[in-house]
This record gives structure tokens, sequence and C-alpha cells, in this order.
């Protein structure tokens, strides 16, 4: 049993409206009495309701800040623990000076990262699953990553995990009474009643899996890489997604000489834009590291916005490109279609496929909707799936699926070339742990530990 109390700032440092500093813990209402000021006594006071007082620096009586306190007593807390959250004024000063006073008396400790969060796991208020959700909530970089993200807080795939898990648990059940019982047993019928339980699971957990490398591209985005020759419009492309001047553009060849790297969603899609130096040989010391760099970040890229300039001809390093890029997943963007068409697309045609070419105007924002849609086929088969389904995204929990699903897979097989059902029987609790694994059912203190570290201080 959990018996410290622990507090942290839990909105970002910097100036704000307001800045909030959460207390969890056995002693978190008590020991924030003892530099609160108000009318209202708040060690008697009722949950969930809200007092207006003033932070007093118990030793020299000073007052330091005034808030706004709120008291939220377990088990109907984010822990499950009784809870206070004391919102001050959204300066660093003043929420530091509250903070260090809270943690004076020594009966509170400065919480760790992530510890409200692993608190309410301990505590039995979520599952693994909904805690590991939080943080991808905080991360969420579209409005669908976000919806998928809460799907998972709200429990949609711990449901179905323990749906998979009690099915597997009763399919052991039987087993055991078979095992316990033979003479009561006909083989056959529990045989075939092992592979089609088996079967079903493996088909749910096929449906689940089948999400996956979409749901990996709603958590993380498609990191993409923006190349070309200098001046074409690469950083123009970039500054137009992003609907904000991020590069400088000019008409001088070698203007971008880094990485700029922007987030942006793109018809529900997050694309990790990076747009890198134009890829030429120089002797520009700078220019040719701001290649080099540009050549690391093609070689990590999911997705490549090769940029032609169709108001010139071919290059022979457009050509060297071309064929660098004929096995990457790739969209050639024919750019500056405004202006007279010099360039002969007949090569750019005989290594792309249409579907994989785009005739665009960046600097009239024309052709980008068709962008939208190529991106959408290559990665989801030209449409998202409902806001409903269930995503798989973290790598935890594919790689936990896919074991559980190889368990099944072995016990299916084993059945079928006739090995006795009590080694049969070792698979399924397998199978069944790996997915109590997912949930946090069945799981070691040093992963619960690494998860958590993961997240930020006050969460």
């Amino acid at each position: 049993m959990i018996q410290d109390t622990i507090a942290a700032i839990s909105t970002a440092v910097g100036e704000g409206g307001i800045a909030v500093i959460r207390v969890s813990g056995p002693e978190a209402i008590a020991e924030s009495a003892k530099c609160f000021r108000s009318k209202s006594n708040i060690v008697t006071a009722d949950s969930h309701t809200v007092h207006y007082g003033h932070i007093v620096d118990p030793i020299s009586g000073e007052v330091v800040e005034e808030i706004l306190l709120t008291i939220m007593r377990g088990p109907r807390s984010f822990t499950s623990e009784d809870v206070v959250e004391l919102s001050t004024h959204g300066g660093v000063v003043a929420v530091k000076r509250v903070l260090e006073l809270l943690l004076r008396s020594g009966d509170v400790r400065i919480a760790e990262p992530g510890e409200f969060t692993k608190r309410a796991f301990l505590n039995g208020r979520i599952d693994l699953t909904q805690a590991e959700a939080v943080i991808d909530l905080i991360r969420s970089k579209s409005d669908r990553a976000f919806s998928v993200a809460m799907k998972q807080a709200e429990g949609m795939l711990s449901k179905k995990v323990k749906a998979l898990r009690h099915n597997l648990i009763e399919l052991l059940a039987h087993i055991e009474v078979n095992i316990d019982y033979p003479e009561h047993d006909v083989a056959s019928m529990t045989s075939d009643y092992i592979r089609e339980r088996c079967g079903e699971a493996c088909a749910e957990i096929d449906r689940l899996l089948k999400t996956a490398s979409e749901g990996k591209i709603l958590r993380e985005g498609i990191m993409t890489a923006i190349v070309g020759r200098p001046n074409v419009g690469k950083s123009s492309l970039l500054n137009a997604l992003v609907q904000e001047n991020k590069a400088i553009v000019t008409d001088i060849p070698g203007t971008t000489r880094d990485v700029i790297e922007e987030y942006v969603t793109l018809g529900g899609i997050p694309l990790r834009l990076l747009d890198t130096a134009g890829i030429r040989e120089t002797a520009d010391v700078v220019e040719r590291i701001g290649v080099e760099r540009s050549r690391s970040a093609l070689e990590e890229a999911d997705l490549i916005l090769f940029v032609l300039n169709v108001n010139e001809e071919l290059h022979p390093d457009d050509r060297l490109l071309m064929e660098q890029f004929r096995n990457r997943p790739v969209v050639v963007l024919l750019n500056k279609t405004d202006l007279p068409v010099v360039m002969n697309t007949s090569e750019v045609e005989a290594i792309f496929s249409p579907e994989q070419i785009v005739r665009l105007s960046v600097l009239h924002e024309q052709g980008l909707e068709t962008l939208e849609d190529v991106i959408k086929r290559m990665f989801f088969g030209g449409e998202l799936e409902s806001a409903d389904l269930t995503y798989v995204s973290n790598v935890r929990h594919i790689t936990l699926l896919g074991h559980a699903r190889q368990s099944l897979v072995d016990a299916m097989e084993a059945t079928d070339i006739g090995i006795p059902i009590d080694i049969v029987q070792i698979d399924v609790r397998t199978a069944w742990e790996q997915l109590g694994e997912l949930i946090g059912d069945s799981v070691s203190d040093s992963l619960i530990d690494q998860i958590f570290s993961q997240f930020c201080l006050g969460k």
C-alpha cells in the first residue's frame, strides 16, 4: 500500500494564465492545509469542492500567493487517493514558491515522472493500456491521433483483450477438467473445441493487428523527407503545408543549409516533415554538411516527397535521385506548373507509376489536395478507418499480441499432430499470460518503471 504523499507542477513551465500543482497521497489535504488560509476548513471540506484563499508561509506569516484549491477525495480522483490541486498565477516564480512551501515539511516529496498515472494504475483505477494512452494523448499530433488515444484511455482496447482472456480461461478450464477426468473425455471433441476457440482468438488478434501500421502512423506520424535539387521549391512546399513561413525562400540555390523539421496534419494524417538541403555536389563547407544531413534523413524517411522543377530540363543530379528512389515509398512532385513546362516528363513517367506523380504549383497552392489523396492511398488504402475502430499503435502491444497469436497457433498445430492435451495447455496458458502482460495483470516492476519514466513530471 502506498503510504507517502507526492507533489509536482502539472502544467508546462513558463508564463500563462494559471499554473497547477497537484498533490496526491494520504496526507495531501492535511499538508496543503498547513500553508493554505481561507474562510473554509479544507480538512473537513467535501470532495470535489473549490476553495478560494491564500498560500501563507507558516513560519514568517508572509502571503506568498492567491490561489484556488480543489479537493478530490479518494477513490473519486485520478490516482484513487486524496488529491489536492492548487491553481496559482501562471508565473515561474509564483508556482515555484508554492511548491517549495509544500515540500518544506518533509512529509511531501517531489513526484517522479509519471508517478500520478502510475499510482492510478497501481491502485487499480486504470490498466496498463489506459495508462500508456495518457502519454499518447499528450503527444498527439492530430485530431484523429487524439481520438484514437482517447478511445484507448477509455478502455476500448482493454475490453477486447479482457474478452480474449476470458475466452481463453474458459478453454483452460475445459482442458483442466479433461485432464482430471480423462474417463469422461472424448478426445476428438476436445481437440475440435481447442481448434475452434484458439482459431476464434487468433481471428480477433488478427483484426487488432490489422490496424497496427495505421495506428503507428497516427501515433508517431509519417517521417516525410522533402527532397530535390536546390531551388526547386522544397522550402516553399514546407511553408505551404505548414501554412507558415518556417523556411527561408529565395532564388539563391543552397539557401537551406540544414534539415528543418515540422509537424503538419494533412487530411487527418500527421506528417513529420523534414525540409532538407538541396542535394548536389558543392564546394561550400557548410552547405556540404547540410547535404550530408539530408542524405541521413533520407535513410530514415518513411515517405519521400521528391520535388522537380518542370520549368527546366532534367539535371544529371535529378536522374541520380530518380534511380535512388526507384524502390522507395516516394511521391514525385512536378512543381511550378504555373510556368511554361520545359521538362520532358517521359523519363520520370518511365520510372514512377502515374499514382506516384503529382503535378502542382506550390506558389499558387494548386495540387496539394491531390498530394493528400496520394498519401492516403499509399498508407491507408485510400481512406482512414472509422474513428470508432480500435487502433493498436504501441510497439509493446503489437509485440505481445503477435506473441500471443503465435502461442495459439502452436496450440492448434500441437493438437493436429496429437500432442498430449496437458502439453497443449501450456501454449494456451502462455497466450493468456501474454495478453495479461499487455493490460498489466502480469508485468514486472522494471517494465512498469520503464513505461512510466517516459511521462512528464506532473503526470
